[in-house]
């Protein structure tokens, strides 16, 4: 195996020394956020477009109501054809919520990894690239995005999943299993990800291929990138390297890096057309996060085009420090990678933040689910058709609800449904019990 390396120069780019070009080879530094805007989403995406639905969920009281539960005393309605844009007003008549069904965009793959991969797979297939590597945990939504979205452009993928097996294949391990390639990994060695990671690709590169990391395939992008015509121009590499040798990318858990963002800051400019919800309105965005990168994506771009939008993020996996960290993380890693084009004074803000990091309703260990919650899910798919999981959407939804129904917004309330179906499957293994009461009360 080898280090694949990439020209650091072109005619007509000035190169820094970190290798990326520099403000000097642009006429252009300081372009206005639309400019930017319109300068990094001139590229391939992996999705044909960024539109998405937008419904919008009545929220009605029903006191008096017999039994507990999440919902026991309110009831939901689904509008999917709401006014929007400048006939926004007209449908505020009662206590509502907008929600963005980004659940809708692939059977297979979860809203929010098609965002996370949007931007992400044409830079690894102009670069050559012939297999992938990930990983992550036994019902792993990224893994299952990876394995359908790789399978779907002729790549290979390998994805190494923490534990054992289960008896019998569901929810996003059977895609997984079926798109990719599937080793499980015993919980010892996936403590180790970074030396994991890299030595399965290192074997699967053999030693006549090459490994690369995702952060390393977008500087060498942006390196080779020539500027004609205020527009870039992608250098297409062919597909593997010689003598037919594998070239392989390694993808870190959850695509929890910087181009990642890409695929947020194109779902914000389509969100923010003027017939969808514009520029001006002010909203308070509600999104569940595991490693944080959608929300960092959202408030990122809102910010960098002065958006009035306000960023709430469900804490589901980690702690309030830890998100905050990740944040600071992300938006260097992209003021790095893409500080030729940025107006730094236009990301001042970031520094003192741009999500608002909130607990859930009921904080618990990652991945547990409470009494009643699978009935709260079948209460809102009942009554809107929109299927929620308890783990992640559920916490969203929750959180959106005791929003809406204590007037505590300022702004309008919309939440991104990130998806999820397939996670219920493993679920209703893991916890039979619950699922089961789903039975019983049919059956009374």
């Amino acid at each position: 195996m080898k280090l694949h390396c990439f020209p650091t120069k072109t005619a007509l780019t000035a190169i820094s020394k970190n290798g990326l070009p520099s403000a000097q080879a642009f006429p252009n530094a300081k372009p206005s956020g639309e400019e930017f805007m319109s300068k990094l989403l001139d590229r391939r995406w992996t999705l044909l477009s960024p539109d998405t639905k937008i419904h919008q969920i009545t929220v009605s009281s029903t006191q008096g109501r017999k039994g507990g539960g999440l919902f026991s005393n309110v009831s939901f309605s689904n509008n999917n054809q709401p006014h929007l844009g400048n006939k926004m007003s007209e449908d505020n008549q009662g206590l509502s919520f907008y929600i963005v069904r980004d659940d809708l965009l692939h059977p297979f793959v979860n809203g929010n990894k098609a965002r996370k991969l949007d931007g992400l797979l044409p830079l690894i297939e102009d670069h050559g690239v012939t297999d992938v590597v990930t990983c992550g945990g036994c019902q792993s939504a990224h893994a299952a995005a990876v394995a359908v979205s790789c399978a779907e452009r002729g790549l290979k993928s390998h994805l190494l999943l923490r534990g054992e097996q289960p008896q019998i294949l569901t929810g996003y391990n059977l895609i997984s299993t079926i798109y990719g390639n599937v080793t499980y990994i015993p919980r010892s060695f996936y403590a180790h990800r970074e030396d994991m990671l890299r030595t399965h690709a290192n074997m699967i590169a053999d030693n006549t291929g090459s490994v690369i990391y995702c952060n390393d395939i977008i500087d060498a992008s942006l390196a080779s990138q020539k500027f004609e015509s205020s527009k870039f121009v992608q250098m297409d590499a062919p597909r593997g390297t010689e003598n037919n040798s594998n070239k392989v990318a390694i993808v870190n858990e959850g695509a929890g890096d910087a181009v990642a963002l890409l695929g947020l800051f194109r779902l914000v400019d389509y969100l923010s057309q003027e017939h969808l919800l514009g520029k001006k309105r002010a909203f308070n965005f509600v999104v569940d996060s595991g490693t944080g990168t959608t929300a960092i994506g959202l408030g990122l771009g809102a910010m960098y085009l002065g958006l009035p939008w306000k960023i709430t993020a469900i804490m589901l996996a980690d702690t309030i420090d830890s998100y905050r960290q990740q944040e600071r993380r992300l938006i260097a890693e992209f003021k790095r990678q893409f500080c030729f084009l940025l107006d730094s004074d236009k990301l001042n803000g970031a520094n003192d933040g741009i999500v608002n990091w909130v607990d859930r309703c009921q904080p618990r260990k990652f991945g547990n689910i409470l009494e009643g919650e699978i009935d709260a899910c079948q209460q809102v798919a009942q009554q809107t058709g929109i299927l929620l999981d308890p783990v992640y959407t559920l916490a969203a939804w929750e959180t959106v609800t005791r929003i809406t129904c204590a007037h505590e917004a300022d702004a309008n309330v919309v939440m991104l449904h990130t998806g999820g179906t397939l996670g219920m499957f493993g679920l209703a293994q893991r916890y039979k019990s619950h699922f089961g009461k789903l039975n019983n009360a049919i059956k009374n």
